[in-house]
Formats: C-alpha cells, structure tokens, sequence
C-alpha cells in the first residue's frame, strides 16, 4: 500500500491551500527500557532536524511534524510502533535503534510504503535481506565493526590471552562473531568464547573465570550497562581487565556505570560526526538547548536530512518518487556526502577506536593504521560473510 501522507488535513478541506498541510516523520527506539540513553539521542537528533527544517521553509513548503514511537528494543513493540505509524499516516522513519526491532518494523514499512532509515542498526541482515525498497541506514556493519576489531585485537594484543563473549542478542552475538571471525583470520584464537545473559546485575562467576583462565583482555559483543558491570566488577576482584566493545558504549551512562573502573576501556565506532565542520552549528545549537549531542545524535539528523533532499528532489514525498530519489542520489549531511548502494547501505567510511578517559570517549587517530583493516565499506561488505538475523522474534534484540 502505497502512501502519500499529508497529515494535519481534515477530509473536508482537502483543497485547502498546502501550505496548511504538514507531512508526518517519525522517530522510533528506546525511548524507556535500559537502553533509553540511545532513545533520548535519537529523540534529540530527530526534533532538532525536524526544527531546522521547518525553520527553511519545511519540505516542498509543507512544515514537518514529528511523531515519537518507543520501541523499548522489544521486536513486538518494534512492530507495534510502525503499524502505528501507517495508521497515522507516517511518511518517512528515522529508526529504529535495536536491529532486533529494526529488521521486523521494515517488514511494517515496506508493505505501508513507508521509508524507513536507521541511525543505528548495524546487523547486516538488516539490509541484505530487507524486504522491499526504501529500507536504508546511515551507519555502518557489523561485518565492517568486526573487521575493525578482530585486526585491531590480533595486532595490538597478540601475546595476551583473548575472552571475547556476547548478550546473545542480534547485535551482540552478531558483533562477537565478526570480531572472533576476522582476529582469527589474521592469526590469533580466543582463549575463551562465552556468552551471557544481558540485564543481569551480577556478573563475578564470569570474572572469576576469566581470571582463573589468565585472560587480560575482554571483547564484549553487547550494551554499556552490562560491559560496565563486567568493567566495575573486574576491579573490584582486583582484575586488571582491559575492555574492548563496540558502538553500544557511545553513552555517558557507561561511565556512570563503570566510574574509573572504565578508564581505558576501548569501542569501535564510526567517525565522529561532531568533528565535520558542517555539524558546528547543529552541536552548537544542541549544547545550547541541553540536549545529548554524542552517539547517534547527529546520525539520526543526517536521516531525516537525507529525506528532505530526496523529497525536494522528487518534488513529493510520495514512496516511490522517494524511494527513487534516495537510490539515486548523493545528500550533504552532518555525516558529510553521503548516498546508499542498491541495498540501501550508506557510502560513508567505516569505524575506528576510540578510547574511554575520564568520563569522555575520544577517537584514536591513529587506530585506522593500527588495524589494518579496510574502511571501504563496500570491500567490508564484500569481504565479510553478512551474519543470520535473529529468528525468535520475542527475544530482545540490540543494535
């Protein structure tokens, strides 16, 4: 079913001149649950574009009004919220976090006509076997972020023994798998491949094993709140544990978790956008109004600027002059110049180290050199087996 969607227009005023209509665009994550920090910055990152748009004259003169679904990082819910928005008439989704919840909700949106791009969600299932056009994402995958670290852990720890464990999650399994999968294919095996159950609180049996095994270095397919706990209960076991993770650490709430117990616990993650001089004004006007302007903040912006481009180039935001229009084109974004390939995976380089000191995340200059591994994402993509998608449904999927 295809949609043109003009909302704020009651039927007997169809006529009525468009500036008075708006077109509806949503923005669905976590926004509660425990991984409601990525929803607070995906929220932020929506409601400031949605503003700076409206500010230019909206999108082919029709102001924008956005519309908030929360997800909870729950597949059902995930669905729930993108039936929703067909029935309000969504046009366009900036979502959602969880590739557990993305991979179900784009099955929602193909059959509604609706365009959906992920600031977030980087299980490559989520693209390879999309279920229709006008299914994106602007950021990268987990074979990409898994190169990256496997290269990274066999050239940087090569003498040191190896743990690398996952939440069992779309994302956190999917991650773990690619990392061991590429280390081992530059010539370093795990000591130890473990995987855990994500939500607990109390994860000592897991320390006490890892240093009964000798192992010094942790790899951690999963979320901040339970890679923290892992962090804070190594040190208080007098472990000295170096963490490495992926993009699921880019939230202050790691630090709140880990306090100094997180100092130099490394994560892979994308280019910080905050860094393009084109984002300036944007982070200038974020810390201005208080809001978050870290992880997929500026991911989420780029999402919804990437629809106003393609809309104004189409002339519509109809779906399939959309669709079109995003297939075909190239967008300057926060991100930079970006345009997505035939599977809807997005142009822009792929991920380096960043390093946790002192409560901030700061990117490693040097870490694309170290690795070795290739930031062409369509040799990434080429080059590494994409992972399955979760098959149950009812499980909780991340990232």
């Amino acid at each position: 079913m295809k949609k043109l969607l003009l909302a704020g227009v009651s039927l007997g005023f169809i006529g009525a001149a468009p500036a008075s209509a708006e077109i509806l665009v949503g923005v669905a994550g976590p926004i509660t649950g425990q991984y409601a920090s990525f929803g607070a910055q995906m929220q932020a990152g929506a409601e400031q574009a949605v503003a700076d748009i409206n500010e230019a004259g909206g999108v082919n003169g029709e102001m924008l009004k956005l519309v908030v679904g929360d997800d909870a990082c729950d597949p059902k819910q995930a669905v729930a919220v993108a039936q929703d928005f067909a029935s309000q008439g969504v046009a366009f989704v900036a979502g959602h976090f969880c590739s557990g919840s993305s991979i179900p909700a784009s099955a929602v949106y193909a059959d509604e006509g609706i365009v959906e791009i992920t600031p977030a969600s980087t299980n490559p299932a989520f693209t390879d076997d999309r279920p229709g056009p006008g299914i994106y994402r602007v950021c990268g995958r987990d074979d990409q972020q898994g190169e990256t670290a496997g290269n990274y852990l066999a050239k940087n720890f090569a003498d040191a023994k190896v743990a690398i464990i996952n939440d069992k999650t779309a994302y956190g399994k999917g991650l773990a798998d690619q990392t061991q999968a590429a280390m081992e294919a530059a010539g370093k095996e795990p000591a130890l491949v473990e995987s855990y159950t994500a939500g607990e609180k109390d994860y000592s049996a897991l320390i006490s094993k890892l240093k009964t095994e000798g192992v010094t270095v942790l790899y951690v397919g999963g979320y901040h709140t339970e890679a923290g706990l892992m962090a804070r209960q190594a040190q208080e076991q007098g472990m000295d544990l170096q963490i490495v993770s992926g993009d699921a650490l880019v939230t202050d709430e790691y630090w709140a978790i880990t306090g100094d117990a997180g100092e130099g616990t490394l994560m892979t993650f994308s280019p910080d956008p905050r860094q393009n001089e084109g984002a300036a004004p944007i982070v200038q006007k974020l810390e201005d109004a208080g809001k978050p302007t870290e992880g997929y903040v500026l991911y989420t912006y780029a999402a919804l600027q990437a629809f106003k481009q393609a809309a104004e180039s189409a002339g519509s935001a109809d779906f399939d002059a959309l669709t079109g229009a995003l297939d075909e084109g190239e967008f300057s974004t926060v991100l930079g110049d970006l345009s997505f390939d035939d599977k809807g995976d997005v142009s822009l380089p792929g991920y380096v180290f960043y390093e946790w000191s002192d409560g901030k995340y700061t990117q490693m200059d040097s870490a694309m050199a170290d690795t070795g591994a290739s930031d062409d994402s369509d040799a990434a993509n080429d080059n590494m087996e994409a992972e399955e998608a979760p098959a149950e449904a009812e499980e909780s999927q991340a990232q």
